[in-house]
């Protein structure tokens, strides 16, 4: 046991200065107002914030859950197949595909996005290949108008959080008994019963996981909307980024404390559901 303690020594101390440090100087920041050369603590800064006299704020957040909300859901609908048919791959099949869907993730997330403003812009690549092929003039109003538009930064959420969604289901899918799918079978379950009462109640876990992956970037990322966006859809990260870009760390720490709280309660709900989806024997719920 004291071997164990001891051994436990340097992660606490990196928990200390690497987390719980900067978590506490956020708070107390968020509770700070400068005036002169003094301040003073103060709730101002979160009382800023739910102003609902003046709801802007309130509503940058309602429109950072909505595009995370609906960039999760697309992930969810787009990933659970493609996990699925991966985990069904013969296994040397299944390395090579797995790896070709972390690849992208070795390049740096910036030029990932940098890369689709060359693709989505009005005279970037897609625009210019459907104008070629309906032979459209160069001067024509872009077919696909979707840059610096909400739908651009969903897309770009997609794209870029779709693997955190792939590969938590895709462990799941992998490790399946199959003696259980085959037993379904015997007992004459058609396709559909065995995948709703087998396979996808033994997949939450990674679902769940998958989900939390995926909501919790989306929601905080500021370099997406900023590109694709063009500052026309800001969300939270955003304002949290140009708080601090404009030396008001009081209220950017706010902003941080208030999304949080918000992470750490969506974590809770993710984390009631993954409870809920076995019992303690692990049987599934039927």
């Amino acid at each position: 046991m004291k071997r164990l303690s001891f051994s436990a020594v340097p992660y606490s101390v990196y928990a200390m200065i690497f987390i719980a440090a900067p978590m506490i100087l956020i708070v107390m920041y968020s509770c700070i107002t400068t005036y002169g050369s003094g301040w003073r603590l103060t709730l101002d800064n979160y009382a800023k914030f739910f102003d609902f006299s003046n709801p802007i704020y309130m509503q940058v957040l309602l429109r950072s859950i909505y595009v995370a909300l609906v960039s999760t859901v697309i992930c969810l609908i787009i990933g659970y197949p493609m996990a699925y048919i991966l985990a069904k791959l013969p296994p040397r099949r299944r390395t090579m595909l797995s790896f070709l869907f972390v690849l992208p993730m070795w390049m740096n997330f910036l030029l990932r996005t940098y890369a689709w403003m060359t693709l989505l812009e009005r005279t970037g690549v897609i625009n210019t290949l459907l104008n070629t092929i309906l032979h459209r003039p160069e001067d024509a109003e872009p077919l696909m108008n979707i840059m610096y538009t909400q739908g651009a930064v969903i897309l770009g959420n997609v794209y870029n959080f779709l693997p955190f969604m792939i590969l938590p289901i895709y462990n799941s899918l992998s490790r399946l008994d199959n003696n259980l799918i085959e037993a379904a079978e015997d007992l004459g379950a058609s396709g559909y019963s065995i995948f709703r009462r087998v396979i996808f109640p033994l997949s939450i876990p990674g679902v769940i996981s998958g989900i939390t992956m995926t909501f919790l970037p989306a929601v905080t990322t500021f370099i997406i909307s900023k590109l694709l966006g063009g500052g026309q859809n800001a969300l939270i990260g955003d304002l949290i980024e140009a708080q601090f870009s404009q030396s008001d760390w009081g209220f950017g720490s706010a902003m941080s404390v208030i999304l949080m709280v918000l992470i750490l309660l969506s974590m809770s709900i993710f984390n009631r559901f993954d409870g809920s989806s076995a019992n303690g024997d692990g049987s599934v719920l039927m």
